[in-house]
Formats: C-alpha cells, sequence, structure tokens
C-alpha cells in the first residue's frame, strides 16, 4: 500500500467506496506541481467527515477521480472559540488566519476598529489561507474566515452566553493568566486590536461590557500578530483544549 504524502481539503462528502471528482486547480496541484498519478494516495477531508486514504483513479489536466478507501481519523473539531482581529499589512493579515486555523479557531472574524489601516480585505483568499494551514497541520477542521465588519457593529450583536477575551494593550505588565472561575467549555471569543492600540471609547466601551474580561499579555506591548499568537495560547491552555 503506496503512503500518502498529500493532505487535500475537499468539499464533498466523504465515506468508503465514494468518489471525489477534482476541480481544475486541484487537479494541477496534484498531477502538475506533485507529480501525483494513477494509483497514489491522497489524505482528504471535509470539515465534516473526518480524514479518508483515498487513490488516484483517473489523472487529467483540467480534473481527475479519486477513489475513497478507509478512514484514517476521525472528525476532531476545535472548541467554540472565535478570534476577532484588525487587518494589518497583507502578509501579516495572512499570518493571523493560517496561526488561527492551525491553532484551533472555530471562526475568524476580521473586524474594523478606529485605528484599523485596512478597510477592506480578500475574504476568499484569506478562507484559502486557513484551508492550506489546515491541509499542512493535519486538522479535519477548517474555520469559517468571515467578511470584515464593524467592531461596534458586531458587539451590539453579540450573542447571549459568549464571553470575550479582550486584550488590552494598555495593561501590558499585569496579570496574564485567566481566572480559574471563568467557565471552561463554555462559548468564547478572543479580540485583538489594530497596531495602532483601541481608542479611548473602545476601551471604555469593551471594559463597560459585562461578558469581556480585559487580560494583558505580558509585560510588553505586542505587534498583531504576535498577539493573537499568544492570546490563542494562553486560551487554549487554561480553557481550551490543551488544558
Amino acid at each position: 500500500m503506496k503512503t500518502a504524502k498529500i493532505r487535500l481539503f475537499v468539499e464533498h462528502p466523504l465515506g468508503q467506496g465514494q468518489t471525489v471528482p477534482l476541480d481544475r486547480d486541484q487537479a494541477h496541484y496534484l498531477f502538475g506541481v506533485m507529480r501525483q498519478g494513477a494509483g497514489d494516495a491522497v489524505l482528504l477531508f471535509n470539515g465534516t467527515d473526518g480524514e479518508w486514504r483515498a487513490t488516484v483513479a483517473e489523472a487529467g489536466k483540467r480534473g481527475g477521480l479519486l477513489r475513497v478507501e478507509q478512514q484514517t481519523s476521525a472528525q476532531r473539531n476545535p472548541p467554540d472559540l472565535w478570534l476577532l482581529f484588525a487587518p494589518i499589512k497583507k502578509a501579516r493579515t495572512d499570518f493571523i488566519v493560517e496561526k488561527a486555523a492551525e491553532m484551533g479557531a472555530a471562526r475568524i472574524l476580521p473586524v474594523q476598529t478606529e485605528f484599523t489601516n485596512s478597510e477592506r480585505i480578500r475574504q476568499d483568499r484569506l478562507q484559502a489561507h486557513a484551508i492550506e494551514a489546515a491541509e499542512q497541520c493535519g486538522g479535519t477542521f477548517v474555520p469559517e474566515v468571515a467578511d470584515l465588519q464593524k467592531l461596534d457593529r458586531l458587539l451590539a450583536d453579540w450573542p447571549e452566553g459568549r464571553q470575550l477575551m479582550f486584550c488590552d494593550e494598555a495593561l501590558a505588565g499585569g496579570a496574564s493568566t485567566l481566572t480559574g472561575d471563568l467557565a471552561q467549555g463554555a462559548p468564547w471569543a478572543i479580540l485583538i486590536g489594530p497596531e495602532g492600540g483601541f481608542s479611548d471609547t473602545e476601551r471604555a466601551r469593551l471594559t463597560g461590557l459585562p461578558f469581556a474580561h480585559a487580560i494583558a499579555l505580558g509585560p510588553r506591548i505586542l505587534r498583531a500578530d504576535t498577539a493573537a499568537v499568544a492570546a490563542m495560547t494562553l486560551w487554549q491552555r487554561a480553557l481550551g483544549d490543551w488544558a
């Protein structure tokens, strides 16, 4: 039995004996870039059915067909954690999305704050980065990347019961631990601010919200992309599936 060296996300049901058609981009990647051919093995996942081993049944320049053989891993869903962040420079925004997918975010929401430098994003490109990150890290779940929305509007429609870990750069040097009386297993979200920080108005509003918990991320003010990784590590270790 050939060893599968490639993982591929597909938008198709997966089960033993099923066939999975490949679109042009997938066929180009598998057969043109990775030089796979008939009989070669590929690992597939679709975000809901776990990971499955399949073999190439048909290989072409514009398409192909994979035959699903057996499940290699059960579905592993992340905790109910959202990551909210203000978009920054393109490559660093890509980094935040990739690391959020790797570290177990269930949903990724770019938000526009008063000091956000970017007023638009390419949601489809960021979603592709989330898929690629899941393919590379062995995950079976791909978080949704939402379109950019204003922070104040998101807070106004905040879902009942979801807690918010508000990473406040003004608290640098203060306590950076989540207290033990916070609910483990409950829906949560992490909010990372823009490069210019939160405005006084935003900070006052966030501090006054009953579901928001202001947290410091160590003794130094971190760059936004570093803060996202640090915050997710802190939350996962205290309340997530690393605990």
